[in-house]
C-alpha cells in the first residue's frame, strides 16, 4: 500500500522531522515531448483554490487574483527539475512560505525567451510575440502543465509534481473578407535594430464601392491600441439569435456580448449607407518582445517603431489600397494606450498627420504619472510620511473604491518577469520611455521592490516622452503645425487616474496664444476608463463607436485644411 501511494504521489515539500522547519519547495520540469532542446525563459508556478478555470487564466492585479511565483531559467533541459522555494518572488503572497494551509490546484508554465543580438551591441533574452499579442498565458510555443492537486500543511507541501507536457499551439491567421483585408510587411528599420526579421501588420477596412470606383483615392483613419487579432467592431450580420447573454461586471450591464454584436452590425449598416464618407480604416499590429504594442514611437530599447510605422507601414497600406498618401488626409485615434499613441505620434510627426483624437490617454504629463510626480516624489509606492506609510492607489471605480495599488501592480510584474520583461503596463512604459541600460535592458524608473524613483531616468523621460513638457518646450515650432489637430477626451473618474495628467495638459493648451491650439479637451462626468467624448451615450456604448464618432470631426478638418487642388471628390461618391 505504501509503495503504491508513493508511486502515485511525489512529496514536493517535506519536513524531515517535526522538530525541523519544513522546506517549502515545489519542483517543476518539462518532458522531451514538448522540447528536446534546453530553453531559456521565465518559469511560472500558479496556485489556485478556484476550480472555475485553469490557474494560468486566473492571474491579475485585482481582488479575484490567484497566486503566482516566478524565476528565470537558462538552459533548462527536458527532465530537469527546477525547484520553487520561499526565496522566489510571488504575488499576492510574497513567497510560498506565506501561502495559507489548504488544498490548491498547481500549474506550471514556461514563458520562453529568445536571444536577440541588437544593433546597439547588446545581447538580450526576451519573449518573441507569436501572433497572440504578448500574452504569456496563451503565447504559442510556451510550455505548460495540466493542473494538479497539492496540499499546503504545517509540515510543508504535498502533492503531484507539475510536469509541463503541453505546448500552446499556433494561432490561426485571420482570413480576408470582401470588406476586411490583412497585410504583413517586413520592416527594414526594425529588422536592423533587432538583428532578425521583424514584421508589422494591419487589418484594413475597405469602404463601400472600393472595387467599383478604381479612380477613388481615400483618406486614412489609423486606430491605435492594443494588439488586434482582427478588425474589431464590424459585423455584417445581426447578433446571433442563440447567443447566451453575458453580464459585464465592469459596466454592470446584462447581455453586453449581445450589445457588442449589435453595435458592430449597426456600424456595418452606417458604413455602407449612402451618407457615410468613404475612408480607409486600419488597425495596426506592432507587438514587440516587451508588450502587445510598441507605443508607436522610437525608443532606446525597442527601436524605431515610430519611423517604421509612419514611413514603412502607412505608405505601404496607402499604396496597396489607394490612400491619398498625404499628411492632410491621415488621422489618428484610439483610447488608453492608443490614446497616448495617437497624441504622441501627432506630436512626434506633426506634419505627417492632420489630427488626433486621444481618448483616456496614458499619462501625457509625468507630473501626474497616474498618482505619482516622477520629478518631485521620491517613492512611487508610498506617500511621504515618517510614521504612517500609506500605499499609493492604482485602480478605482467611479465611486472612488480602490482595488489595487501601484506597489501591487509592480509586484505582479516582478513575478512575471524581471528587467521590464513582464509584458505588462508599468514595464512597457519603462521599455518605451527609459534609456537603455548597460545590460541592454531598459533602465528602471524606480526600484521594482522598494519604489524608490531614479531622478536621472525621470529627467530622460521628461525630455523625450513627457508630451506636455515637449509641447511647452517646443511650442514655438510645433504650435503652428499642430493647430486644430489635438483632441483629448477623458472621464473625470478614470479608473487609473489618467484624468489628472489631462488637466495639466489642458492648463497648458488653454494658456497658449501664439498660436492658440484650437482643439478640444472634454471630460465625462463620473465616467470611467475609456470615455471617448460622447456626452449622450453611456461609456459602455460610446466605447464601441470610435469609428463613427470622429468621422464628422475629420470631415470638417479635411474640408477646412486640404490644400488647393487636393482630391476632395473621388472618394465622396454615394
Amino acid at each position: 500500500m505504501y509503495k503504491l501511494f508513493s508511486g502515485l504521489l511525489a512529496f514536493l515539500v517535506l519536513g524531515c522531522t517535526t522538530q525541523q522547519t519544513p522546506q517549502v519547495t515545489i519542483a517543476v520540469r518539462f518532458t522531451e515531448g514538448v522540447s528536446q532542446a534546453p530553453l531559456d525563459g521565465r518559469l511560472l508556478l500558479m496556485l489556485s483554490d478556484d476550480p472555475s478555470a485553469e490557474p494560468r487564466f486566473q492571474i491579475g492585479a485585482g481582488l479575484n487574483t490567484q497566486m503566482i511565483f516566478g524565476m528565470n531559467v537558462e538552459g533548462m533541459g527536458p527532465g530537469e527539475s527546477r525547484a520553487f522555494t520561499a526565496e522566489h518572488p510571488g504575488f499576492p503572497y510574497a513567497s510560498l512560505a506565506e501561502v495559507p494551509p489548504g488544498e490548491y490546484r498547481a500549474q506550471a508554465l514556461l514563458h520562453v525567451y529568445e536571444t536577440f543580438n541588437l544593433s546597439t551591441g547588446h545581447t538580450v533574452k526576451l519573449p518573441m510575440d507569436n501572433g497572440e499579442g504578448q500574452q504569456w498565458n496563451r503565447s504559442p510555443g510556451n510550455l505548460y502543465s495540466q493542473p494538479v492537486t497539492i496540499r499546503v500543511t504545517e509540515n510543508g507541501i504535498e502533492g503531484l509534481e507539475p510536469v509541463m507536457d503541453q505546448v500552446i499551439p499556433p494561432i490561426e491567421e485571420p482570413e480576408d473578407t470582401p470588406w476586411i483585408k490583412h497585410i504583413k510587411i517586413r520592416s527594414e528599420r526594425l529588422s536592423e535594430f533587432w538583428g532578425r526579421d521583424m514584421y508589422l501588420g494591419a487589418h484594413v477596412l475597405l469602404p463601400k464601392g472600393f472595387e467599383e470606383h478604381p479612380e477613388a483615392r481615400y483618406p486614412l483613419m489609423i486606430f491605435h491600441g492594443h494588439f488586434p487579432s482582427d478588425f474589431g467592431g464590424f459585423r455584417t450580420t445581426p447578433p446571433d439569435e442563440d447567443l447566451e447573454p453575458v453580464y459585464s461586471e465592469r459596466f454592470g450591464v446584462e447581455g453586453y456580448n449581445i450589445i457588442q454584436q449589435q453595435e458592430a452590425y449597426d456600424f456595418y449598416q452606417r458604413w455602407t449607407s449612402p451618407e457615410f464618407p468613404r475612408f480607409l480604416i486600419v488597425e495596426i499590429q506592432h507587438p514587440t518582445p516587451y508588450y502587445d504594442d510598441s507605443y508607436a514611437v522610437n525608443s532606446a530599447s525597442q527601436g524605431p517603431y515610430g519611423d517604421a510605422i509612419t514611413y514603412e507601414l502607412i505608405p505601404h497600406i496607402e499604396e496597396q489600397f489607394r490612400g491619398l498618401g498625404t499628411g492632410w488626409s491621415r488621422f489618428l485615434y484610439g483610447g488608453s494606450t492608443g490614446g497616448w499613441e495617437a497624441l504622441a505620434v501627432q506630436v512626434k510627426y506633426p506634419e505627417e498627420y492632420n489630427g488626433c483624437f486621444a481618448a483616456c490617454p496614458d499619462p501625457i504629463d509625468f507630473r501626474a504619472y497616474c498618482l505619482t510626480n516622477i520629478y518631485e516624489d521620491t517613492n512611487a509606492y508610498y506617500y511621504p510620511s515618517a510614521h504612517k506609510p500609506i500605499e499609493v492607489p492604482a485602480h478605482r471605480d467611479y465611486l472612488g473604491n480602490v482595488h489595487t495599488t501601484v506597489r501591487e501592480y509592480n509586484q505582479l510584474e516582478w513575478v512575471l518577469g524581471d528587467k521590464s520583461r513582464s509584458g505588462q503596463q508599468w514595464d512597457i512604459w519603462e521599455a518605451t520611455y527609459s534609456p537603455q541600460g548597460p545590460d541592454g535592458y531598459p533602465q528602471r524608473i524606480w526600484d521594482k521592490q522598494t519604489g524608490a524613483i531614479d531622478p536621472v531616468v525621470a529627467e530622460y523621460w521628461k525630455e523625450n516622452y513627457d508630451l506636455r513638457h515637449i509641447l511647452e518646450r517646443d511650442w514655438e515650432s510645433l504650435g503652428p503645425k499642430l493647430r486644430g489637430k489635438i483632441h483629448i477626451y477623458c472621464g473625470d473618474m478614470d479608473n487609473y487616474y489618467l484624468n489628472n495628467a489631462v488637466y495639466l495638459m489642458e492648463d497648458f493648451l488653454e494658456s497658449t496664444t501664439d498660436p492658440y491650439y484650437d482643439g478640444e479637451v472634454l471630460y465625462g462626468d463620473r465616467a470611467e476608463h475609456c470615455w471617448n467624448g460622447d456626452p449622450e451615450q453611456p461609456n459602455h456604448i460610446s466605447r464601441l463607436r470610435y469609428n463613427s464618432m470622429y468621422v464628422p470631426k475629420i470631415m470638417d478638418r479635411i474640408l477646412n485644411t486640404a490644400p488647393a487642388g487636393a482630391d476632395l471628390s473621388s472618394w465622396r461618391y454615394r
